[in-house]
C-alpha cells in the first residue's frame, strides 16, 4: 500500500481507553509516512488536553459537555449547559475542519468526537470511528451510519452499526504489552520486583487512580488473616488516590509477600511476572491481557455508561478465556476466588490459551490501513 503523507483529524477522548489509542493511530500514522500531519481533537477539562500534548501532538479543545444521569444541582445546571456548548462546540469543530483541511477524520469515541465527526461528515470529509468496547457507545453509535468505516474489538457489532462498514481490527495497545512474556521476560521480572520465581504470583491492578472495590476486597483478605495465601506473593496497585488510606491501614502488618504502590512504571513486567491478574475490565485492559495471555478475574466497574465494562468481560468469559466477579461480591470473594485460581493450574493453562486466541496483535495498523483504503475511494 502506498502510504502517502495525508492530513488527518483525530478526536475523541474522556478517559485513558479512548486516548491512548487514539494516541497509537496517530504515532502509526507517522510511522508510515512522517510528514504526515496530524491535529486532535478533545473536550476542554479532559484529560486529553494533557496527555495528547505530552505525546508530541497538537490538540484544539472543544467546550463539549455530556449528560449527566444522577441528578443533584450541579449535574441539573451541567445538563441545562449541554445543548449551548454543543452548539458551540459545532461551531468551533467546523473552523477547525475549515483551518486545518483534513483528508481524514477518525473518531475514537468521547464527547469530543461527536460534534467533530458529524461536522465532518457533513462538510464530505472522508471519516472512520474506532469503537473500543463491546457495547457501543452513545456518540459512535450516532456516527455508525456516517462514516465509511468502524473498526472494532469484538464480534457481534452488527446489533449496533451496520455490517457492511465494520472492520474487525482490535484495540490499538502498547508495543510493550503486545506479546506474551518469555521466560527470560518473567525472570526479569520478578528480579525487578523482588519476587521468588519459585511462588506463585498474583497482580491486583485498579488502575491509574486504584479501584475502591478491588482495595477493600483486598483490606477483608488481609483482615481475615490471608488464608489461602502461602507461597503466594502479590503486587498490588492500589491508586495514587487510595494510596494514603492503604498506607495507614498497612501500618504495624508484616506481610513479606505483599507490595503495594499508587502506580506501576514497568506494566509489562508486572504482567510478565503474574500467574493470575485481577483487574477491572476497560478496553485496553482487556486488549493488554489478550495479547499477554494472561489468566484474568474482571472486576467490572458498575459506574461506567451502560455498563460496557461488564459486557466486555462477558465476551470472554463466555469463551472460558476469563473470569468474573461482581462488583457487589468483591469484599467477600475475590481474594479467596483468586487463591483458589492460583492452586490450579491446569485452568490457568486452559485460560491462558483462550484468551490469547482473542488477541488482536495488529490494531494500529489495520486501522491506518482502513483509512488509507477510504481515501483511496475518494
Amino acid at each position: 500500500m502506498d502510504y502517502k503523507a495525508i492530513r488527518a483529524i483525530i478526536s475523541g477522548g474522556g478517559t485513558g481507553g479512548h486516548i491512548f489509542p487514539a494516541i497509537s493511530i496517530a504515532n502509526k500514522l507517522k510511522e508510515l509516512n512522517p510528514d504526515t500531519e496530524i491535529l486532535f481533537v478533545g473536550a476542554e477539562g479532559k484529560m486529553e488536553m494533557e496527555k495528547v500534548p505530552a505525546a508530541g501532538y497538537r490538540i484544539v479543545g472543544l467546550p463539549i459537555v455530556g449528560l449527566q444521569r444522577q441528578l443533584n444541582l450541579k449535574n441539573i445546571w451541567n445538563d441545562i449547559q449541554v445543548p449551548f456548548k454543543l452548539v458551540s462546540s459545532t461551531g468551533k469543530a467546523w473552523k477547525t475542519l475549515r483551518d486545518f483541511r483534513p483528508d481524514i477524520a477518525i473518531g475514537v469515541g468521547g464527547y469530543a468526537s461527536g460534534p467533530l465527526l458529524w461536522t465532518a461528515t457533513t462538510m464530505k470529509v472522508p471519516a472512520l470511528i474506532q469503537e473500543q468496547n463491546s457495547f457501543a457507545g452513545l456518540t459512535n453509535k450516532m456516527l455508525g451510519n456516517r462514516v465509511q468505516s468502524i473498526c472494532v474489538a469484538y464480534e457481534g457489532m452488527e446489533k449496533f452499526f451496520p455490517a457492511d462498514r465494520i472492520v474487525m481490527s482490535g484495540n490499538p495497545i502498547r508495543k510493550e504489552v503486545s506479546q506474551p512474556a518469555t521466560p527470560q521476560m518473567r525472570e526479569e521480572a520478578c528480579r525487578y520486583y523482588g519476587l521468588d520465581p519459585e511462588k506463585k504470583h498474583l497482580f491486583i491492578v485498579g488502575g491509574s487512580l486504584g479501584s475502591g472495590t478491588l482495595n477493600k476486597a483486598m483490606k477483608q483478605w488481609i483482615t481475615d488473616g490471608c488464608p489461602g495465601g502461602e507461597d503466594v506473593e502479590i503486587i498490588w496497585q492500589c491508586g495514587k488516590y487510595y494510596k494514603a488510606g492503604i498506607d495507614s491501614f498497612m501500618e504495624g502488618r508484616v506481610i513479606p509477600d505483599l507490595q503495594w504502590s499508587d502506580f506501576i512504571k514497568r506494566m509489562d513486567l508486572a504482567y510478565a511476572a503474574a500467574d493470575v491478574v485481577v483487574t477491572r475490565s476497560g478496553a485496553s485492559t482487556v486488549s493488554e491481557l489478550c495479547a499477554m495471555e494472561k489468566a484474568t478475574i474482571f472486576v467490572p466497574s458498575p459506574n461506567v455508561a451502560e455498563d460496557h465494562q461488564t459486557h466486555n468481560a462477558m465476551a470472554l468469559v463466555n469463551k472460558d478465556a476469563a473470569m468474573i466477579v461482581k462488583d457487589r461480591d468483591a469484599v467477600e470473594i475475590l481474594i479467596p476466588t483468586a487463591m483458589e485460581l492460583l492452586r490450579n493450574p491446569e485452568k490457568i493453562a486452559y485460560m491462558e490459551r483462550n484468551i490469547g486466541k482473542l488477541a488482536l496483535r495488529d490494531a494500529a495498523q489495520v486501522i491506518c490501513d482502513e483509512a488509507y483504503k477510504i481515501l483511496g475511494k475518494k
